[in-house]
């Protein structure tokens, strides 16, 4: 595998074939929300489904809470004891888990941990230097740093017989490009560019990892993809629910820092990046690094930022935040692809709808006989979640004697079309991609600092009060202020047109 010049450390990359020695799997943050929520049922779907079995890993459980080994099971068996789940799966999946408490900045714990580890893989009979480590950080990013130390100072593998030991990073990494420099940096010294897994579950959905299939794999879209046809794009992020409760936590964030900056810019990257050289992770993530390396600075009269009514009543929320939960945010990319084309993306809590989706949005037809622009603009459409679909809206000829037009759609709906088949967790294919070294989906150090680099500026005139968010009713589309920047980036909503879910 060739590596990346964004990768200064001098060990060859790994290969991303699926090696056969002892795995061990360790979630440190294991009593945490996240790791009873996602960590543990993905890992127990891919146990379940037999992508990593039985007879080669075992699962540790660290945090600071007292517990046993059977408290721990006993604290996530309702989240993966769920619709046709066998009992008797549950159960031996549990068994494959140990737990250990201890301090995440003191060596006693981490001594211990590496213990039970040890001891495991000699029970493996495994050779010295073919066992792989796989450290989860299910924990607050602020901890980080001091973690990773732990973990290099007293847990590390030889990895002399193809062993590894690799870490996976949770979101948000950073408030701004400062404070994500701050995280990166000592993680960075110790720990080689290959070894550290970024995960952004947006990755791993279904509709997301089809973009480069429909991209670069369809003659149709070819000739398509560019500033000669396409007008705008939107990436589109609603939720029809508020903060429900973590008030603390989204206030110091927002909807940019939450969803903006990662998610949808991951999204925009794929979208807009030129066709790589290979598959190979490195190709593809020289080209989204590129894409952010375009994009102009962000100009304050392309955005909208929207606060819903009674946000502030949550007893976690000051009432004076100027925090957004909604906004929509025009971004250009200076490149001959795609100069003059508006990327809109728009994310935003207690809207009408809860639902994430690409729009690319074509430019009307030249001298259009049919006068087909009553009925909108012709658009590909990728519904992300929920109902997971991708439809193009076309002007056809209405049924009957008359010739005139309406819109219709020529549609792929997953359900309908995939009957029976269980679309994965992001979750599950991210973990199943780190077991095999494949990093493709994750985001590289130069990659996140380039996102960065784009949002920094406008969250800290947003911060210092110099941009306000305009209030909105719960339950509306936000801000009608939004719906004019649409306007004046050029997107033509379709009226009367509805996309409805095909019945099985």
């Amino acid at each position: 595998m060739e590596k990346s010049t964004a990768d200064s450390s001098n060990q060859p990359l790994e290969k991303s074939e699926p090696e056969t020695g002892c795995l061990s799997i360790i979630v440190l943050g294991a009593s945490g929300d996240l790791a009873k929520k996602k960590t543990f049922p993905a890992l127990f779907n891919l146990y379940r489904q037999r992508f990593i079995q039985s007879c080669e890993f075992h699962i540790f459980g660290y945090a600071r809470t007292e517990m046993s080994d059977d408290d721990l099971r006993s604290r996530i068996r309702s989240y993966l004891e769920k619709g046709s789940v066998k009992a008797e799966d549950v159960s031996e999946f549990l068994q494959l888990m140990k737990y250990t408490s201890g301090s995440y900045d003191t060596e006693e714990g981490f001594r211990l941990l590496d213990k039970q580890i040890s001891e495991h893989e000699d029970a493996k009979s495994s050779a010295n230097g073919s066992c792989r480590r796989l450290f989860y950080l299910a924990l607050p990013p602020s901890v980080y740093p001091v973690v990773c130390k732990m973990i290099k100072l007293c847990c590390m593998n030889k990895s002399d017989l193809g062993g590894w030991t690799r870490i996976v990073v949770e979101k948000p990494f950073g408030k701004d490009l400062e404070s994500a420099e701050k995280l990166s940096s000592p993680i960075g010294e110790l720990f080689g560019e290959h070894q550290i897994y970024r995960i952004d579950h947006y990755l791993g959905k279904e509709m997301v990892q089809n973009l480069l299939v429909l991209r670069f794999a369809n003659r149709l879209f070819v000739p398509l993809w560019n500033r000669d046809n396409i007008d705008n794009v939107q990436i589109v992020f609603r939720e029809d629910f508020g903060i429900e409760g973590r008030g603390g936590y989204f206030d110091e964030y927002g909807i940019i820092r939450d969803i903006i900056q990662n998610h949808l810019l991951q999204v925009l990257c794929l979208v807009a990046m030129e066709k790589p050289v290979s598959l190979d992770s490195e190709h593809i993530r020289d080209e989204k690094v590129k894409v952010l390396q375009s994009v102009e600075p962000i100009k304050d009269e392309e955005v909208v930022l929207g606060q819903y009514h009674g946000y502030r009543d949550d007893s976690k929320v000051p009432d004076h935040s100027n925090t957004p939960t909604f906004a929509s945010i025009i971004l250009r990319i200076h490149n001959e692809r795609w100069e003059g084309v508006s990327f809109i993306l728009k994310a935003g809590k207690a809207l009408s709808s809860k639902k994430a989706d690409i729009r690319v949005q074509f430019k009307d037809v030249p001298g259009d006989i049919f006068n087909c622009e009553k009925q909108g603009r012709n658009e590909f459409v990728m519904r992300l979640q929920p109902s997971e679909a991708m439809y193009m809206k076309l002007a056809v000829k209405q049924p009957g004697l008359e010739m005139s037009t309406v819109q219709s759609e020529l549609d792929l709906s997953y359900k309908q079309r995939y009957h029976g088949v269980t679309i994965p967790d992001a979750y599950e294919r991210l973990l199943l991609d780190t077991i095999h070294g494949d990093q493709q989906h994750f985001v590289r150090r130069d990659e996140l600092k380039a996102a960065w680099d784009i949002f920094t500026p406008l969250l800290h005139r947003i911060d210092n009060g110099e941009l306000k968010p305009i209030s909105y009713q719960q339950g509306s589309r936000g801000p009608a202020e939004a719906d004019e920047l649409l306007l004046r980036a050029g997107y033509i909503r379709t009226h009367g047109y509805r996309w409805i879910p095909p019945a099985l």
